[in-house]
Parts: C-alpha cells; sequence; structure tokens
C-alpha cells in the first residue's frame, strides 16, 4: 500500500500532468488555428507546436520536481551546469548553433516554399533541385535525377538562391 507521507505528492503530480496535457492540447490547437489563418505551410505549425511541447514538457518536469521536494537552488544549480556544458558543447560546434539560427530565420522569412523549385548559385557545385522538407538543421531537396540532397539551412542564407518556379 501507498505510504501516506507520499499520497499529497502522487495526488500532485496526476493532477499537473492532467493539467499540462489539457494545456498543450489547447495551445496546438491555438496554433493550428493561427496557421490555418494566416495560411502558414503545416510543415512551419508542426516545427512550432514541437518547439513548444518542448518548452511544455520542460515546465511540467520542473513543476514535478519542486513537487516531489527538490529545492529550487538544487534545481536551478543543475539546470546552470547543464547549460554550460551545452554551451560549451555549442561553442565548440558552431556549425549546429549556425544551422538552428538559420532553421529559425528561414522559418520566419519564409524565402521560399516547400514544393519550390531552386538554384542554389554556388560557383563549384550549383544546385538545381526541388524542396521536399524544410527542417530545424537543414532543407531536404531533390534533384530533377532523384537524387536527394541534405543541405544545410546556414548554407541557404549565404549562398544566392533563385526560385524557379512558386507551387
Amino acid at each position: 500500500m501507498i505510504e501516506q507521507k507520499y499520497l499529497y505528492q502522487i495526488i500532485a503530480t496526476i493532477v499537473a500532468l492532467v493539467i499540462f496535457m489539457i494545456l498543450r492540447y489547447l495551445v496546438n490547437t491555438i496554433i493550428d488555428n493561427i496557421g490555418k489563418t494566416s495560411e502558414f505551410a503545416e510543415s512551419r505549425t508542426q516545427l512550432v507546436k514541437k518547439y513548444i511541447d518542448y518548452f511544455i514538457y520542460m515546465l511540467a518536469l520542473l513543476v514535478i520536481i519542486s513537487i516531489w521536494g527538490i529545492k529550487p537552488e538544487q534545481i536551478f544549480l543543475f539546470i546552470s551546469s547543464v547549460l554550460t556544458v551545452i554551451g560549451v558543447a555549442f561553442f565548440a560546434q558552431w556549425s549546429i548553433l549556425s544551422n538552428i539560427t538559420a532553421g529559425i530565420i528561414l522559418f520566419f522569412s519564409s524565402p521560399f516554399k516547400i514544393g519550390n523549385v531552386i538554384k542554389i548559385m554556388d560557383k563549384d557545385y550549383p544546385i538545381e533541385a526541388k524542396i521536399i522538407d524544410i527542417r530545424s538543421f537543414y532543407t531536404l531537396l531533390k534533384t530533377a535525377k532523384g537524387e536527394e540532397i541534405t543541405f544545410p539551412n546556414n548554407l541557404l542564407l549565404q549562398k544566392g538562391v533563385v526560385v524557379m518556379n512558386n507551387i
């Protein structure tokens, strides 16, 4: 049988999980509605939902950790340590950070869309291909020969890109 001293934490955890599931559902519904009324591409809407979901999961984790009695000072010390390690790793892997940043810029500026045929102006290796998907780190392209190319987002911002058609 469950000990009486843990009954409060168990009930509070269940209530918190239910609240966060409802919050996630409501936020995703709102994002879907905004995406449809603003005529955003489905992939853009899904990307926003994914990032918001990550934020909600982290918030839920912090709430559950605090319910179970871990002191806020310990949580912040742990988070700051993890962020420091991540910061050092990102500094060591700046290309990852630049691809994420470029993905965010491409998301908000949307210079081209999924389905567009683009030509990347590179003197050594010009590419003409159809955009299959735009992801956080890279854009998936498909050439007329059927080759699939994963092209880093930061290079899409650095190179000249010509949109050949608007589908």
